[in-house]
């Protein structure tokens, strides 16, 4: 059990750090671009809100919704156009104030360079309260998988209580957090947290997809619209990062029906066979 000593709040400012990922009902075809590794048509490939993303903003919603005066920002690094289109459906689900980012969503960019715009982005919300502040987002990502960004947005927001891999969250009487976090073996363990300022990095949560609200798409498409319009654009030059070769993975199969072959000699190919 992990106690921290923080402040009690009142009311939270949520932040939910998301970006876009193509359909997954999509065929992904990696290429070598003139700007570096890409997928093929990738523009015009349909796109949604990262899963993981979407179980931070839904658990975002639902905790502002037990708390009166919270509220809930979505910042997303995303191309503009494509964020749009998301925006007319994501918008429905949840209350929020979306900050937009108009910059490459792919999963070819460097994990640190995504976390400094988005810490820029924060940064820079009107009125923030740092004691009142609880930054969450997804603890891995379907586009880049790196499970490090959520953790260097805190570093660089100077939150040294992180939490990983977050299934549930519940505030006590008092105002502090009991979390739920994915440890190993398929275990869990419970932290206690005293308050904000904190990060939390979502994994599934516990609740299922909002329904459609029309009413909630209409309030927040007045301020969606003007943050697209205003939306600063980011470029991530990827300093140091090259890649190689960009491929999908051959598939391979070789059978082979042998009789009564003993363990240690089946083992012996396999291994044999991996290295080649």
């Amino acid at each position: 059990m992990l106690t921290f000593h923080m402040g009690t709040p009142n009311a939270y400012q949520i932040v939910v750090c998301a970006s876009l990922v193509p359909d997954p009902l999509q065929t992904l075809e990696p290429l070598s671009g003139p700007a570096g590794p890409a997928l093929k048509n990738e523009m015009i490939l349909p796109a949604v809100l990262d899963p993981w993303a979407s179980h931070a903003l839904y658990e975002a919603a639902y905790l502002a919704r037990q708390h009166p005066s919270s509220k809930v920002w979505l910042v997303s690094l995303a191309p503009k156009a494509k964020l749009q289109q998301v925006m007319m459906t994501v918008a429905q689900k949840a209350p929020f104030e979306l900050v937009a980012l108009d910059g490459p969503a792919s999963g070819f960019t460097e994990a640190a360079e995504v976390a400094g715009a988005l810490t820029e982005a924060i940064e820079a919300i009107p009125g923030l309260d740092r004691a009142r502040l609880l930054v969450f987002g997804g603890w891995e990502s379907a586009a880049r998988g790196a499970g490090a960004t959520m953790q260097m947005v805190g570093e660089r927001l100077g939150i040294v209580d992180q939490f990983q891999g977050v299934d549930r969250l519940e505030v006590g009487a008092d105002g502090s957090f009991e979390v739920l976090e994915r440890v190993e073996g398929g275990k869990h363990r419970v932290s206690r947290c005293a308050g904000p300022p904190a990060v939390f990095g979502w994994a599934t949560g516990s609740l299922p997809e909002p329904k459609n609200n029309p009413q909630v798409g209409m309030a927040n498409m007045r301020t969606v619209m003007p943050a697209l319009q205003k939306a600063k654009p980011v470029r991530l030059a990827g300093e140091g990062l090259t890649f190689a070769s960009v491929t999908l993975p051959k598939q391979q199969r070789q059978t082979r029906i042998v009789k009564d072959a003993a363990p240690a000699t089946i083992a012996a190919e396999l291994r044999e066979w991996l290295q080649q």
